[in-house]
């Protein structure tokens, strides 16, 4: 077992590990997350949260890593940029008849990737301090990574949320793994967003309330991806051709700049998904869909939400005979859900045409 004494040296060796495993970066910070307690506390209190019910469960085991996975003294966060080479995102947005996709979920689901990446990273750890108590976890338990990463030093959070690094942006994913080593803690940076409200002043549906406060029921990666129901009739023509998750918080903060393509194959964009064409993708049957999206993110929020996100896409673009012919053969779609959206858009489209 590693002595006490030793384990600056055990630290700086999973920071090196780390990215051999293909992760640019680790840091470790303690379990200490009062701040983040209170915050989330004042934000389900807010009903911020929408229909996210999970996020209110658990008690305090996401605020508290020890209650989570007893035992628990440090917590090793990592990140991996995820920022694939593909066609503009301005260019896909400006695109009326395209779809606009959220440049995580164009390639592979990461949450196996990391996830075995990290269990990797505790076997070689292991091979020096012998058995110790650990559990690993990419966005899948309640873990607030965003609090734990910004306490071990990975970037600061920025006024849209999201955690930024000064060199290399915003663009990529956290995982972590809990542990009971007395491992050294790295130090938090400095918030270096300043004055600039660039975030705030895009965000097409206003979610982002006030500086470093997003109402999620606002927010169209929520919307399109987590919200189970209708999409609020008056959210709909903010959503533009955006049909699976939103970054345009992403697009505009100058910190981006410093943003680094991902290096991991997976990631790469999958069946044209970086600028698909609406009324393609509104075709696919369920089992086609589920076939195309394999492995992938998107997959998780079913045939029938993608219908509906894809109707209001199109209700929201050009009055084409194309658009118009696609949305008439959902119009007898056996989900309420998708009629109620397919008939809003060919209202939409109608009012375009000049039609009563």
């Amino acid at each position: 077992m590693v002595q006490r004494q030793n384990m600056q040296q055990l630290a700086e060796q999973i920071k090196d590990w780390a990215q051999s495993l293909g992760f640019q970066q680790a840091a470790i910070t303690s379990t200490q997350l009062d701040e983040a307690e209170r915050g989330l506390h004042s934000w389900l209190d807010k009903g911020y949260h929408g229909e996210m019910d999970f996020m209110a469960r658990h008690g305090t085991k996401r605020s508290r890593p020890a209650e989570l996975v007893p035992g628990t003294i440090s917590v090793i966060s990592v990140r991996m940029d995820y920022l694939p080479e593909a066609t503009d995102p301005w260019e896909v947005l400006r695109a009326e008849e395209l779809g606009y996709i959220s440049r995580y979920a164009l390639g592979r689901d990461y949450h196996k990737l990391m996830r075995k990446r990290l269990q990797q990273l505790a076997k070689q750890i292991a091979e020096v301090t012998g058995d110790f108590g650990y559990r690993v976890f990419v966005d899948s338990a309640p873990v607030l990574e965003k609090p734990l990463a910004a306490n071990a030093g990975l970037g600061w959070a920025g006024k849209h949320s999201n955690i930024i690094s000064r060199d290399a942006g915003s663009w990529f994913f956290l995982g972590e793994i809990y542990t009971d080593l007395p491992l050294p803690t790295d130090t938090a940076v400095k918030n270096h967003c300043g004055r600039c409200s660039a975030c705030i002043d895009i965000c097409p549906t206003r979610a982002i309330v006030e500086p470093y406060l997003v109402d999620a029921r606002r927010c169209i990666s929520y919307l399109t991806i987590e919200h189970p129901g209708a999409i609020p009739l008056e959210l709909r023509p903010q959503l533009g051709n955006r049909i699976y998750g939103c970054d345009d918080c992403q697009l505009v903060c100058p910190w981006n700049r410093f943003a680094s393509l991902t290096k991991e194959a997976a990631f790469v964009p999958r069946h044209q998904l970086d600028a698909p064409v609406l009324t393609e993708l509104f075709s696919w049957s369920e089992g086609e869909f589920l076939k195309q999206m394999e492995g992938s993110p998107i997959r998780r929020i079913g045939h029938e939400r993608w219908l509906r996100n894809i109707a209001t896409a199109l209700g929201n673009g050009p009055a084409s005979d194309t658009a118009l012919a696609a949305l008439e053969q959902r119009r007898t779609h056996p989900s309420p859900a998708v009629r109620e959206h397919v008939l809003w858009a060919l209202d939409q489209l109608d009012k375009k045409r000049g039609r009563p």
